[in-house]
């Protein structure tokens, strides 16, 4: 009897493996089509003299790889992409988060703060970029204001010095919302008994927030950090839409610039270069990120059972 029900526990686990896997199939199917055929794909492109109209003639080893080292552009494209980064990711996760809990504080009215905040991240990033052209424009929006207290008319898009800047200030504003509405249900699984508990030891309202709020949060607000991070990255459609990478390739990012010489230049090999560099620059620093965070849990961790052995 004993190997009867093994028998049929066995011949059940496996019809629920043989399920699950047809349930898995079509993700698998379209990932192997969608995700890892173009990146193959790309990676041998990288190798040749792939031309979008006259087809491949020649295999070029590490050619393209070798005229990056030299290409102005595809530097320039670099430092922006990094200044973009370094600039938007921490403006808007902190705007998100002042954003998430003003709107936690908020009793009356929670409805509509959330969607006024949030508006602008379902708005189409090509409506939003157009938008901002105009207000950008000489006899716009913003240069009214500026005239208005006497400052004079500013190049914004039109100026190499101030076009990222302009473009920064956008997407902080475009994308917070995303983000605040993350961290909100972040803030709204923190349990009230710690804040009272706080309280009750004379703790003041950034002693909460500090001790209570941010260690609630943290693990979310790593994935808010993560997520913005690779969305900077991969900046192109407000630089696209706005500039075109210009003025003096002020705002030409590594993606626009993958776009420019594979799509517009039809330089399918030299494009497919710059995207095998940028990928695995990503995965490298990424990995170095993930290895980086595994030692500070693990010191933390080991100061945590110091701390408990002195007390």
């Amino acid at each position: 009897m004993l190997e009867i029900s093994k028998k049929k526990t066995s011949a059940r686990q496996r019809r629920y493996d043989v399920t699950g896997w047809l349930f898995c199939l079509p993700a698998v199917v379209f990932g192997l089509i969608f995700l890892i055929t173009p990146i193959a794909l790309s990676f041998l492109f990288s190798f040749t003299d792939y031309h979008m109209l006259r087809g491949l003639n020649a295999f070029v080893g590490f050619k393209h790889y070798a005229e990056l080292l030299k290409d102005a552009v595809f530097g320039k494209a670099i430092l922006n992409t990094i200044k973009f980064v370094i600039f938007v990711v921490p403006l808007q996760c902190g705007l998100a988060l002042v954003l998430a809990l003003l709107v936690n504080r908020t009793a009356k009215g929670f409805g509509i703060f959330k969607l006024a905040y949030f508006a602008p991240v379902i708005t189409s990033m090509t409506v939003v970029a157009l938008l901002f052209m105009n207000f950008y424009d000489t006899t716009g929006l913003f240069n009214l204001l500026l005239g208005a207290v006497g400052i004079d008319a500013q190049g914004f898009l039109h100026d190499p010095n101030q076009a990222m800047y302009s473009i920064i200030f956008m997407s902080v504003w475009q994308g917070a919302g995303y983000q605040m509405i993350i961290l909100l249900a972040a803030l709204q699984n923190v349990q009230p008994e710690l804040y009272e508990a706080a309280s009750l030891d004379g703790a003041n309202g950034w002693q909460k927030f500090r001790n209570v709020t941010l260690p609630g949060i943290l693990s979310v607000g790593s994935f808010v950090l993560l997520i913005t991070v690779i969305g900077a990255f991969k900046l192109f459609t407000q630089p696209y839409i706005m500039t075109q990478g210009g003025p003096d390739n002020s705002t030409m990012t590594i993606v626009l610039y993958i776009y420019e010489r594979g799509m517009t230049d039809k330089l399918i090999g030299y494009g497919s270069a710059i995207a095998m560099l940028f990928t695995f620059a990503f995965i490298a620093a990424s990995a170095i990120g993930k290895g980086g965070g595994r030692l500070v849990s693990f010191y933390r961790k080991k100061r945590d059972a110091y701390i408990e052995e002195m007390i």
